[in-house]
C-alpha cells in the first residue's frame, strides 16, 4: 500500500527507492526497520561514487515542520530515506493498513551501524552536539566497538561559522574520508545543513540522527525500551526536558494530530 507521488527536487529522485512508504501532509515516509535502514546505508558505501546519499530520521515533528514550509518539505522528500523515528507515523501507517511496523529511532540506526562496523572498520564523522557529548560519545564508542573507525569529531559554535569556518569544516569532513557523515543539530536545522552541502560533501552517506550523540554518550538519559514501544517517549522526554520540548509535545503535537486526523477521515470518504 504505497502512494505513488514520485519526490524530486533538484537532479535528486527518490522514486527509485522500494521501500513501502506513506505520504501524510504531503511527507513521505519509508517504513523500514533499523535493520533495513543500514542496509541501505552498507550498500551505499560499497558504491560509493562521489554521490551523497541523505536519510532523515525524525517524527511528526518533522512532519509538522514540512507542512509548515513547502520548501523544507521539498528537502525531506527528497532525501534518499525519509524513516519514523516516532510513533505517530506508526499509527497513522497501521491505521491505513500497514501491519507490523515499527518506530527507526536515530539512536538504534547509529548503535546497529556501530556493531556492524566493529566488523568491518567502518568510519564515521560526528558533527553537532557538545564539546562534552562528542568527548564521551567517542570514549563510549572507542570501548564498546573498538573496531569503528571515528575519523573526526567537531562541535559547531552556537552561532552562524563564518564563510572560511565553513569551508574549513567541509575540508575537515572530506579529508578524513568518514563512510557516514553523523549530524547531530537538532530536526529541522540538520537537514537543512546536509542538503545545502550536498555538492560539497565527498562522503557515501550523510544522516541527521537528532540526541542520538547525547543519548549513545550518556548526557541525556534515554526512554526505557518498553516506554519507547508503547508510544510514550515523547511523555518521558517531556517530563525530563520540559523547557526546550513543551512548546514541540503540547503546541505542535495537538495540531499534527488534527491535521493527520481530517486527513486520514478525507481518505477515508473518499474510498
Amino acid at each position: 500500500m504505497c502512494d505513488d507521488t514520485t519526490f524530486a527536487i533538484g537532479n535528486t529522485d527518490i522514486s527509485s527507492i522500494a521501500e513501502p512508504y506513506i505520504v501524510t501532509l504531503g511527507s513521505r515516509i519509508h517504513l523500514v526497520s533499523v535493520d533495513r535502514t543500514v542496509d541501505h546505508i552498507e550498500q551505499w558505501i560499497s558504491e560509493h561514487n562521489s554521490r551523497c546519499r541523505r536519510v532523515v530520521v525524525t517524527g511528526f515533528h518533522g512532519i509538522w515542520k514540512a507542512h509548515q514550509d513547502m520548501r523544507l518539505k521539498a528537502i525531506l522528500n527528497s532525501a534518499q530515506l525519509w524513516v519514523p523515528d516516532g510513533i505517530a507515523p506508526i499509527w497513522i501507517a497501521t491505521l491505513r493498513g500497514h501491519r507490523n511496523v515499527k518506530r527507526t529511532p536515530g539512536a538504534e540506526i547509529l548503535c546497529e551501524f556501530l556493531k556492524r562496523g566493529n566488523c568491518r572498520q567502518y568510519r564515521s564523522y560526528f558533527y553537532g552536539d557538545t564539546p562534552l557529548t562528542l568527548t564521551r560519545l567517542r570514549a563510549e564508542i572507542e570501548q564498546s566497538h573498538p573496531g569503528h573507525i571515528i575519523v573526526g569529531t567537531f562541535s559547531p559554535p552556537f552561532r552562524p561559522l563564518t564563510p572560511q569556518e565553513e569551508k574549513d569544516a567541509i575540508r575537515r569532513i572530506n579529508a578524513a574520508k568518514p563512510d557516514v557523515l553523523w549530524v547531530g543539530l537538532g530536526m529541522p536545522k540538520q537537514d537543512i545543513w546536509i542538503y545545502e552541502r550536498l555538492d560539497q560533501l565527498r562522503v557515501p552517506v550523510a544522516i541527521g540522527v537528532g540526541a542520538a550523540f547525547a543519548f549513545i554518550a550518556g548526557t541525556v538519559p534515554r526512554c526505557p525500551a518498553w516506554i519507547g514501544n508503547l508510544g510514550f517517549e515523547w511523555v518521558y522526554r517531556l517530563l525530563r526536558e520540559p523547557h526546550k520540548l513543551w512548546r514541540r509535545d503540547l503546541l505542535d503535537g495537538p495540531r499534527f494530530l488534527f491535521h493527520a486526523g481530517m486527513e486520514l477521515l478525507r481518505k477515508e470518504s473518499r474510498e
